[in-house]
């Protein structure tokens, strides 16, 4: 994993940080209902990363196969826009996850994901949600429906946008 993320200082798995998970859980639609104990089993297969200012956590365009939670500070969402020039999509700060899409179909990322300051991630890789899946497949099972709402809900919101830019675009014409 470290190799897919240089720059990024490892610190192991996020079972000393599970304190920290559940008090972000309450920013995270995808582990709301989820109880300690089975945070507790997530965090055995999460890895923790302390990600300096300027680091990037997920770059546009590579295959990706991991996502990420973030416990502590702010990243910058960013895409390139038809010239190059990198375009601000948002910010994530605590509780928001990053990089679903591509740990579920391995297609290349979307956007970049970059540390406006020093930041603490969790990790979820495509390898350990098969893990659990195999070694508890109620939680596994959870997991992917929680995934599965939450690609949804944004899929209609991205849809949403769409139907409202092309309703403005018709407007103009």
């Amino acid at each position: 994993m470290s190799r897919r993320l240089p720059g990024l200082v490892h610190l192991g798995d996020a079972t000393s940080f599970v304190d920290r998970l559940l008090e972000v859980i309450e920013h995270i639609r995808l582990f709301e209902d989820f109880e300690r104990g089975e945070i507790e089993v997530l965090a055995a297969h999460l890895r923790c990363y302390r990600a300096p200012a300027g680091a990037t956590l997920i770059r546009e365009g590579d295959r990706g196969d991991f996502m990420v939670i973030v416990l502590d500070g702010q990243c910058e969402i960013v895409r390139n826009d038809a010239g190059g020039l990198p375009r601000r999509l948002g910010l994530a700060g605590p509780g928001k996850t990053l990089g679903e899409m591509s740990m579920i179909d391995g297609e290349l990322r979307f956007a970049s994901c970059v540390a406006l300051v020093d930041t603490l991630i969790a990790v979820l890789d495509r390898d350990s949600l098969s893990r659990i899946i195999a070694d508890d497949p109620r939680l596994g099972i959870k997991i992917l429906m929680e995934l599965v709402l939450l690609l949804s809900q944004r899929l209609r919101s991205a849809s949403g946008k769409l139907v409202q830019h092309l309703d403005g675009g018709a407007d103009a014409a």
